[in-house]
This record gives structure tokens, sequence and C-alpha cells, in this order.
């Protein structure tokens, strides 16, 4: 009786996986798999979502991710001292790591710990006291958000005015950036309303509110739910899923399996450690508001890595046209390049644009910012994409649809048109 005792309380403390893929078992613990053979890269930097990706599966690779949180302490921990070494706030940045710190087991020490919680608020207030004049956050919503759910998962108090600037933004729709979808945005304002709710870190009244502006996204998720099951896109997709699993619909709700469906119908679309990082956990049936009930207890040590494919060599070249835009209001010429480029077939977006350099004399001119999620086109023609304008050089391929890659994942075909075009978020 006593033994059965035992394994009712352990499996009490256990975090219900009602909303894991059906099914599909080993195509997902194959995509963790691929994703830990990708942390082992020392050639890659670290990312906080990937370590939360291995540790929200069900198997897991101890010794891989003991060796990834050295590195993600090595590249975060000493970098937030007595003064601030960014003049520009981190709130997304070190949301994640906090994040990461709180799925680990054991639990840190909280010495240290306290300090990075100490840096996250000052963050929060900074990023949105020096744009009080533009009516949003100096970096954006998402970031903001993030902050927001992390202090929440570390059952941090988070000051009700922090709290009614996410809820004002999203009663008034100010999630949107370019004219495109919000939904990424929208779905981490509700996995922090669910935190703040779920965890008792609020009083009654703005219970409540919480309660309804997370309603409120979910439906508006619904409703927009695509034909194809998606929603927004098949990267956004994940994020949005994480919204019912918070909130306990993942089962009552027929949007939710549609997009499952549709997100297993396309795993062969999370080909890097971002988008891996992003669709793991709710193939798992996780969401970053699990964390905070994360207990330590004996993990299945099972998980073996999977080496990366090198992709197929593929003979010849291709050509791809190449445009650059810039509004009217920034460039009086609004098209800056029209040219056709030469590279070599199966080359990606970043090598093309190298062939599109070298190929002169029409004077193209790029340069990128190494990120956790690899090259980031920063700087095209002259004109140079600021956070602090809130500019960024978008995607396109022709006529207007957005890439969901970045430059060096993304693989052009032969006659494709691709654009970039600086836009505002």
């Amino acid at each position: 009786m006593w033994l059965l005792l035992l394994v009712l309380l352990q499996a009490a403390v256990l975090p219900a996986q009602l909303c894991e893929a059906p099914g599909e078992a080993a195509a997902v613990r194959a995509l963790s798999a691929r994703l830990l053979g990708l942390a082992a890269d020392l050639a890659r930097d670290p990312d906080p979502s990937v370590y939360l990706a291995l540790r929200l599966a069900s198997d897991h690779d101890l010794r891989g991710e003991e060796r990834y949180l050295a590195r993600l302490r090595d590249a975060f921990q000493h970098r937030y001292g007595r003064s601030a070494e960014a003049q520009w706030p981190e709130t997304g940045r070190l949301a994640l790591y906090l994040l990461g710190l709180r799925a680990t087991c054991p639990l840190p020490e909280p010495g240290p710990q306290r300090s990075l919680v100490t840096w996250l608020k000052y963050y929060l207030e900074e990023d949105w006291a020096g744009s009080r004049k533009h009516g949003h956050p100096l970096t954006s919503y998402y970031q903001y958000s993030l902050g927001v759910l992390a202090l929440c998962v570390h059952r941090k108090r988070v000051r009700e005015e922090v709290i009614h600037r996410l809820l004002a933004a999203e009663q008034h729709g100010r999630f949107g950036h370019a004219g495109g979808s919000a939904a990424d945005t929208e779905a981490v304002a509700a996995l922090a309303f669910a935190c703040l709710e779920r965890e008792r870190l609020v009083g009654a009244r703005l219970a409540a509110q919480l309660r309804t502006a997370t309603s409120g996204v979910r439906r508006r998720m619904v409703e927009a739910q695509g034909q194809d099951g998606f929603f927004g896109n098949v990267y956004s997709t994940p994020w949005a899923m994480q919204v019912f699993i918070a909130t306990n619909t993942c089962r009552t709700e027929p949007a939710y399996d549609r997009a499952m469906a549709a997100l297993l119908e396309n795993l062969d679309a999370f080909t890097t450690t971002a988008t891996m990082a992003q669709a793991l956990p709710v193939l798992h049936g996780r969401s970053y508001v699990d964390i905070a009930s994360m207990r330590c207890q004996e993990e299945p040590d099972t998980l073996t890595p999977i080496g990366p494919e090198p992709p197929p060599e593929m003979l010849g070249n291709m050509t791809v046209r190449l445009v650059v835009e810039c509004p009217k209001l920034w460039c009086p010429q609004h098209r800056l390049y029209d040219r056709p480029v030469l590279a070599p077939a199966g080359a990606s977006l970043l090598d093309v644009l190298r062939a599109a350099a070298a190929q002169g004399p029409h004077n193209f001119t790029f340069d990128t910012q190494d990120t956790p999620q690899g090259p980031f086109l920063s700087w095209v023609m002259g004109l140079e994409a600021r956070q602090q304008k809130r500019s960024y050089w978008q995607l396109l391929t022709a006529p207007s649809t957005s890439l969901q890659m970045g430059v060096a994942d993304y693989r052009p075909h032969d006659g494709e048109t691709l654009i970039l075009r600086l836009s505002e978020w």
C-alpha cells in the first residue's frame, strides 16, 4: 500500500501532458534529437529557447543539457554586473535566460538569480520609460511580454502599472507591426496573463481582467485560423498553441487539434535551432507557463543526439531576381536595386546576397549582425535597420509573401524574385 501511495504522490507532481502530439511520439522524439545534435555544435551561440525546448521535452540527454547550460551561463551570467553594459534594454534576451534557469534541475543558487531578476525589472522600466512619448516599449511588446512572463514564472510580483500597459495594448490592438500578423506577440502576452492569474500574483479584480483578455486572444486566434490549420503561419502557430495549453483548453477546442495536425504535416519546415525550439514545447504538450510548476524528479536520460545532415549537393546554377525597396518617405527613389543574380543551385539567400555584391558594377552592398538565431540583415545599400528607429529589413518572395526564415536558412529556387524591403514594425 505504501508503495502504491508513493507512486501516486510521485505522479501528482508530474505536469500533465494532455496536449502532446497524439500517436507521433517517434517523430517528436526525432525532432528533439535533431535539436540536441545542433545544440552540441560549439560554433553556434547558445540560445535560451533551445535549452527551454530540451528541458520541456519528455526525454532527455542530461549531460548534454548540463553542458549547454554551462555555455549559457558563460554567455549571460557575467554580462550583468554593477553597471549596465547594454545601452538598449535586453528585456527579451534576459527573460528567456531566466525562464531557462527556472527550468533547470536542480534549481541554481538563488543569489545570482536574484541579481538577474533585478536587472529584468530594471529593463522593463527602461523599456517603457524611455519611450513614453511613443506609446510603446523601446524594444517591442513581444519582448516586454516575455519579461512579465519570466518574472511570473519566478513567482516575482509585477507592478500593476506594468501589467496594465500590456492589458491596454491588447485591448486597443497595438500588437501589430508593419501591417503584419501579431500572433506571436498576442500569444506571449496571453501566456503572461495566464501565468499571473494561475500563480495568484494579482488581486481578484485584475485577475478577472487578465482572464477576459486571455479569452479574447484565444477567441481571435480561433476566428483567424486559416484553412491550412495555422494560426498566422507555420512558425507563429506553436506560440498560439501554447495559449491553449496554458489555459487547459487544448482538448476542448477543435482549432487546437487542427493546428496540431497541420504542424505534424509540416515538421520539415522546422530546420533551424530557433524554429525547432519554437515547435517542440507544444509537440510535447507543454507551454512556458508550465515552467513555474516544474519539479525536480527522476527524468528519463534516454535521448541520443542526431547530427545535422549536410544539404543535398545540387549541380549547376540558378538565377534569382533581387529587388531592394525603401519607403518613398525615406528614399526619393523607391526601388534602389533590381537585378538578376547568378548563384549556385541550392545556395542560401545569404549566398545570393554575396553573389550580388561580387557581381558589380551595380554597387549592391549589405552587412549582417550575428545573433543567436543566425545572421540578421542589418544594412543594405547604405541604409541601416535600427531597433531605435523601429525599422528592419523585411524579406519577401514576390509578390508579397514574407519569408519565415533568416538569410542563412532560406534557399531560393531558380527564377524566384526576392525583395529586401526596409519596413517599420
